[in-house]
């Protein structure tokens, strides 16, 4: 467990400002607890510093978790958000889509929504820009990247792709090994 370098720090921020905008400050700058970021075997951890402090004592070889794990780096040197990452992007999203009832376990799969499956979207969000997915319940599924801005959306046709799949609650079945 060590602290991120300014490169990965970059990329880490990077990746998070595609979904929460300037919001990002406010997932640093906490007024309760004081959270940082925590790099273990290419996993990287959102933890609150007392617990990181107590996790000192653990050896890093024995240590295999550590707050909630947000993401990984690739062997290529990339950020990926994982789905570990929903509940805060959920949180502290600037865009949302919510998706119908109906096209709900599509996304569960692993596909992209699709124009008929929207249900709602946030007003005047641009093309290709990350997005979380809910349901009409507002319980959130999972999180991607939007292929339509709100304008292409209203015109679109209904079997065209709104929003690409990124990352969704129903890996945690799918790929119950990796995580």
């Amino acid at each position: 467990m060590r602290p991120l370098t300014e490169d990965e720090t970059r990329q880490v921020f990077e990746k998070l400002h595609k979904y929460l905008g300037k919001a990002i400050k406010s997932l640093v700058d906490r007024t309760d607890d004081p959270f940082c970021f925590r790099l273990q075997r290419n996993r990287v951890f959102y933890v609150r510093e007392d617990v990181m402090r107590r996790a000192t004592n653990v050896a890093r070889d024995k240590l295999v978790a550590l707050g909630t794990c947000i993401g990984r780096f690739t062997h290529s040197g990339k950020f990926h958000l994982t789905i570990g990452a929903l509940d805060i992007l959920a949180q502290y999203a600037k865009y949302k889509v919510w998706v119908k009832p109906s096209a709900e376990m599509q996304f569960l799969y692993g596909n992209h929504v699709l124009k008929a499956g929207l249900g709602r979207i946030t007003e005047n969000t641009p093309g290709y820009t990350g997005v979380v997915v809910l349901s009409m319940s507002d319980v959130p599924l999972g999180f991607g990247v939007t292929a339509k801005s709100t304008a292409e959306c209203r015109t679109a046709d209904p079997n065209g792709i709104v929003v690409f799949h990124q990352a969704d609650v129903g890996e945690y079945l799918r790929a119950e090994d990796d995580l």
